[in-house]
Formats: structure tokens, C-alpha cells, sequence
């Protein structure tokens, strides 16, 4: 098991790596180049894009569930519907959130407290990529898909060309034309455009169980019934915890440019340090999903096992670095002094959460891949409105606060969700699979 996880989550956490670069290349050369404005206005906005993409990525785990437990059980025809079904709700889902998205851009502008200075081009940034979330959400769904199946290295494939479009088109459209965050917001959308065509143009020329004839493009009720039931308590969970960052980062906007542009640019190196456990979440929820499809709940629980072990490994050596260099990482993505200075200060406090997101993802992704995503989602939903965003607020009214206290509510919200992931897990209410008992039996061919 533990042979396989790796060789599973090795191609996606290097998809997720590059993921993250292609993101924080926007912040890293807006720095550069620009002012704390562009870097307040472009770490506000991607904060603001991050909420719809957990939106899709949420919806898209659940096809991967879906697929995983269906390939598992052999049965084909069933990952056809599902993949048929994906297309078509995906491209719709995407169409409406591209809509809500340039609708609201001002009133979003005004909830986030953005500084006077960062109004223009956080405006730009968020409208230029709301234009280009129907090739985001392509991209996420077409990944859930193959890692559905236990195809990892697809992805990275993809996601490998788009980082280098957009790191290429930020230095020239940033750095040459000193187009600031609209030109950031331009060289992102365009990466993630290439990205989803590769894919598209890729898995029509490989064996892929989807044949793309028209016919095939329509939605199966059962099957988007499994979809929304399954992804839309994953996607409500990630929109939840960037609700809860959104009013951090509202709070900080408040208090002055600087301490936004810091807790910005931080919420980028926190980022990165989640990239193992995003990576293994993805990939225990893939695997657990096909060893219970097949009935094989043992080898679920030792992927479980596995991928906690293996993910603390990034949590630890993620955390003495923040610990030991918090204005080196800041000095990456910032020049400004200031800045560097009161991230640093935020690091500190926030690097804590490291740990506990390795218990807390690998946990998250075993009880998905069960089917159980409606737990993970209540937790969540405990976590932050009990823990995250109260003590945010409270510490926000004590005189004299810093942002080294505002970043110890991420560590304690998680804390509070590992609690309470343990006792469910020792209840054992996960267990059972939800997919494969259901219809005809599976397809051996």
C-alpha cells in the first residue's frame, strides 16, 4: 500500500507544486515590480478566486470519488455516465459562477475592506480572472477524473505547461509592459486556457473510457445525484475555510496597507506548505475510493495510515522553516521592508497549522473516499464558526493586538477539527461503501 501511495502521490504533488507556482507567481513578480498596493490588490483578489476554485475543485473531488469507487468495481459503463455527466454540469456550473462573478465585482471590493490604493487593481485582477474560471473548472474537473481512475501523472503534465505560460507571461506582461495585477490576471487566465485544451486535446487521442461523441454529452440523473451528494459538502467545506481566511484578510485590511500586503504574501507561504497534504488527501481519497469499491476496506485504512505518515514528513520540515526563516520566505515574494517584517511576525504564529493539517487532510480524504464527505463538511463547519472566526474577531478588539495573535485561529481551528476527526473515525460511522452496492453488478470486462 504504502508503494503504491507514493507512486500515486508523487505526479500530484508535483502537479500541486507547480499549481502553486503558476499562483504565487502573480504575487512573487507583482512584488517585484510593483507596489504594495499591486501586491495588497493581487493577494486580496487570488484570495477571492481561491473561493471558487475550492467551489469547483469541492464538486470535482466528488467525481472523483464517484469514478474511483465505479473503476474499482470494474464497471465502465457506469464511469462513461459518470464522465459524460461531469462535462455537461461542469460547463454549466462554470457559465453561472463566471456570471455571479463579473456581477458582483464591486460589491466584493467593498465586503473585503480593500485599501483605498488597492481598489483599482484588485478590481482589474478579480474581473480578468472571473472571465477565465470555465477553464479552471475544466481543468479541475478533467484531474478529478483521471485520479479517479489512478492517473496522477496526467495532470501534473498539464498543469506543468500552464505554470510555465503564466510565469512567462507575468515576467513580460508584468515585468516588461508593468501591466501590475491585470497583467498577472491576464497571463493566469491564459495559462489555465492552454491547460485545459492540452487536456481535452490529449484524452481524445489516449484510452480514455469517454468516446466524446455528442451523444455521450448528456447528464444521467443518478449519476449527478452522486455527484452534487457527494462533492457539494467538499466544495461548501472549501468555501467555508476561504470564507474564514477572507474575513482574516478583511480584519487585516482594515488595520492598513502593509499588514494586508503581509498577510497576503503569508497566506502564500502557508499555501505552500500545504501542498503535501493537499496532495495526499487527493490521493488517499482516489485510493480508498477504489479499496472500497473492491471491498478492501483493510488496504483503505493502511492508505490511511500511510499518507498521514508520509505527509507529516512535509508538515515538520515545512514548520522548522517557518520557524527558523520566516523573513526569507516572506523576502521571496516581497521587497519591502515593512512587509517582510509583519509577515514574518504573522508566520510565526500561523506555521503552527503545518502539523495539523497533515492529520487533518489525510483524515478528510480517507472518509471521502468512503463517501463520507458530509462529515468532513459539519466539522468544518465547527471549526470555523466555533473556533476560526470568533477568536479572530475577539482578538481583533484587544488593545494593542498584532497579527502574530490573528494567526494562531488557523492552528486552533484545526486542532479542534483533528478532535474531533479521531472520535468519528474510532466510531467507526465511516465505513460502508456508498456507490457499488447500488445497480447492476459490476462489469468484468
Amino acid at each position: 500500500v504504502k508503494t503504491t501511495l507514493l507512486r500515486f502521490t508523487l505526479p500530484f504533488l508535483a502537479a500541486t507544486l507547480l499549481q502553486f507556482l503558476y499562483g504565487a507567481a502573480d504575487l512573487i513578480i507583482v512584488g517585484q515590480f510593483a507596489n504594495a498596493a499591486g501586491v495588497s490588490a493581487v493577494s486580496t483578489g487570488s484570495q477571492i478566486m481561491q473561493m471558487f476554485t475550492g467551489l469547483a475543485m469541492g464538486l470535482a473531488s466528488g467525481g472523483t470519488v464517484i469514478v474511483g469507487q465505479y473503476w474499482g468495481a470494474r464497471r465502465r459503463e457506469d464511469v462513461q455516465e459518470t464522465i459524460g455527466t461531469m462535462f455537461c454540469f461542469f460547463t454549466l456550473f462554470a457559465l453561472a459562477m463566471t456570471a455571479f462573478i463579473l456581477l458582483f465585482v464591486d460589491p466584493i471590493i467593498a465586503v473585503m475592506n480593500v485599501p483605498e490604493e488597492a481598489k483599482v487593481p484588485a478590481w482589474d485582477y478579480i474581473f480578468i480572472c472571473g472571465c477565465g474560471t470555465i477553464f479552471i473548472t475544466g481543468y479541475n474537473m478533467v484531474s478529478g477524473i483521471l485520479r479517479g481512475m489512478g492517473d496522477s501523472k496526467r495532470p501534473m503534465y498539464f498543469v506543468m505547461v500552464a505554470c510555465v505560460v503564466n510565469v512567462v507571461g507575468d515576467l513580460i506582461l508584468v515585468g516588461g509592459f508593468g501591466m501590475g495585477a491585470a497583467g498577472a490576471a491576464i497571463a493566469t487566465v491564459a495559462s489555465q486556457a492552454l491547460s485545459l485544451l492540452l487536456s481535452v486535446l490529449v484524452l481524445r487521442r489516449k484510452d480514455f473510457p469517454f468516446d466524446f461523441k455528442r451523444a455521450s454529452f448528456r447528464i444521467h440523473r443518478d449519476k449527478l445525484i452522486s455527484l452534487v451528494k457527494l462533492g457539494t459538502p467538499v466544495a461548501i467545506q472549501n468555501i467555508l475555510v476561504s470564507l474564514s481566511f477572507l474575513i482574516i484578510t478583511a480584519i487585516v485590511n482594515n488595520i492598513g496597507l502593509v499588514e494586508s500586503a503581509a498577510v497576503g504574501t503569508a497566506g502564500r507561504i502557508g499555501d505552500f506548505g500545504l501542498l503535501g497534504p493537499i496532495a495526499f488527501l487527493s490521493a488517499i481519497s482516489a485510493m480508498v475510493a477504489q479499496n472500497i469499491g473492491a471491498g478492501r476496506e483493510d488496504r483503505a485504512k493502511a492508505t490511511l495510515k500511510y499518507g498521514i505518515l508520509f505527509s507529516l514528513v512535509f508538515g515538520v520540515v515545512m514548520f522548522v522553516l517557518l520557524q527558523l526563516f520566516p523573513q526569507g520566505a516572506m523576502s521571496i515574494f516581497n521587497n519591502d521592508q515593512r512587509v517582510i517584517e509583519a509577515g514574518a511576525l504573522y508566520l510565526r504564529s500561523f506555521c503552527f497549522d503545518s502539523l495539523l493539517t497533515c492529520f487533518v487532510f489525510s483524515l478528510n480524504g480517507f472518509f471521502g473516499g468512503c463517501g463520507r464527505t458530509g462529515f468532513a463538511l459539519a466539522n468544518s463547519v465547527l471549526a470555523t464558526f466555533l473556533v476560526r472566526v470568533p477568536v479572530v474577531l475577539i482578538v481583533s478588539l484587544i488593545p494593542d493586538t498584532t497579527i502574530f495573535h490573528i494567526g494562531m485561529a488557523t492552528p486552533l481551528a484545526s486542532a479542534f477539527q483533528v478532535v474531533v476527526q479521531l472520535i468519528y473515525y474510532r466510531l467507526g460511522r465511516w465505513k460502508g461503501a456508498v456507490l457499488v452496492q447500488e445497480g447492476a453488478p459490476a462489469d468484468e470486462s
